[in-house]
């Protein structure tokens, strides 16, 4: 029988399995299986050529029960609901399972921002934010960059924010450009992060990174990031991918290198001293580290048993199927989770967030070393619960991840 998972069903069924292994209320689980807030804008924008373009944009807020609402904001054309509804969710958990005191939240707009000038992007992006803003804020719910988005999308927000508020509110929104309160190593965190619970699943698994064959699956901001992290701890990456295809060398290749390439040519095909293969093929390349980081459903119960890498590391947001997940777990393949893999962003999201608070600066290793330490923490605490329970880590993560937020429901009770 064919797979079929959309991003809610697969939320909703992880949601349930938590709250199974947690023994959790009925009330609670319901309470935590739907948004807080969902709402919903038509943005009307006048276009460069006079026209006025229509398009639908959502902010889902899930809980805020141990912090402020966070979550990226994608420009995609289609966008749905239950996709952002589902993404919220995650962050929620993510939030948790990194220990920072957030709550979930996702927004996007309907809109192939391609087709828009970048004066068209900058109007819709105003218009949106303006839309929104009584449920935005620095202690309410703080946008980040997502799909299609990037810093200066946030400056947009950030001062649209703080036009409407009259003073300027750098705390309102993360993934800001550094000229005006961006955090050193914001772009990076992610695919750093990844490869901080590479290090410690490595060490727990006993396997030398020294040279160990890494495979990356995608290679935009964070694979690109986690490809050069990768190297740095002396590891050797094999094979990368993006869109167009992948490419392979079982002797090792210089992702600066490729990344010049990329922007000169428009892909990773055809690099010098390598050959050209799918991405389904990098998928089943022999390697030590495999890492996912493009789109969903990517490892499914079609290609798991073709899976040779002995550690898995999601670093896209659910890359791999329920079915699939079984599988790797029954070959003895240790996956780290895309809510604990990929959890680097949000984190220096939230010490962007901090500095801003208190009009501080970090440098580059101040926030390199914090990351590092909250990354090595949140993956021992799951790995540790995953050897209580004696289950895999995704399972692990999300009991830790749900667990927290419940307790903090019931600690908080219901108002009135």
């Amino acid at each position: 029988m064919a797979e079929e998972h959309t991003a809610l069903t697969v939320a909703l069924a992880q949601l349930k399995l938590a709250a199974q292994k947690l023994e959790l209320n009925s009330g609670i689980h319901k309470m935590l299986s739907q948004p807080k807030r969902s709402i919903s804008v038509s943005i009307d924008i006048r276009l460069d050529n006079g026209a006025i373009g229509v398009y639908n944009g959502i902010r889902v807020q899930h809980w805020d029960v141990r912090g402020p609402f966070k979550g990226g904001i994608r420009y995609y054309p289609n966008i749905t609901q239950d996709e952002v509804t589902a993404l919220s969710m995650l962050m929620t958990w993510k939030c948790a399972i990194a220990d920072i005191p957030y709550g979930g939240a996702k927004g996007g707009v309907c809109v192939d921002s391609k087709k828009l000038s970048k004066h068209e992007l900058e109007r819709l992006t105003r218009r949106y934010v303006s839309l929104i803003v009584e449920y935005l804020g620095p202690h309410r719910d703080i946008p980040a960059p997502d799909m299609y988005t990037d810093a200066q999308t946030m400056a947009w927000i950030m001062d649209t924010y703080s036009q409407l508020k009259g003073y300027m509110v750098p705390e309102c929104v993360t993934g800001k450009p550094v000229e005006v309160g961006g955090s050193e190593g914001r772009t990076e965190a992610t695919g750093r992060g990844v490869i901080h619970c590479v290090k410690e699943a490595a060490q727990n698994k006993n396997l030398k990174l020294k040279n160990a064959t890494v495979a990356i699956q995608g290679f935009g901001n964070v694979g690109y990031h986690a490809a050069v992290a990768a190297n740095e701890i002396g590891c050797k990456v094999v094979a990368v991918s993006d869109s167009t295809g992948a490419i392979c060398n079982p002797n090792g290749l210089n992702p600066v290198a490729v990344l010049a390439h990329k922007e000169k040519t428009g892909t990773v095909q055809n690099f010098k001293g390598c050959i050209n293969i799918t991405n389904e093929d990098l998928l089943e390349t022999e390697c030590d580290i495999l890492i996912p980081a493009a789109m969903e459903n990517q490892i499914t119960c079609k290609n798991a048993d073709k899976i040779r890498a002995k550690l898995v590391a999601e670093a896209a947001n659910g890359p791999t199927t329920p079915e699939a997940d079984k599988c790797l777990h029954e070959k003895g393949i240790v996956l780290i989770p895309d809510i604990l893999a990929n959890c680097g962003g949000v984190t220096v999201s939230y010490f962007e967030w901090v500095q801003n608070l208190t009009r501080e600066h970090w440098t580059l290793q101040e926030v390199n070393e914090k990351l590092e330490t909250k990354m090595t923490k949140a993956f021992d605490d799951v790995y540790a619960l995953s050897q209580k329970e004696k289950s895999d880590m995704r399972t692990a993560a999300l009991m830790m991840g749900v667990g927290r937020v419940a307790n903090a429901i019931k600690v908080l009770g219901l108002w009135p």
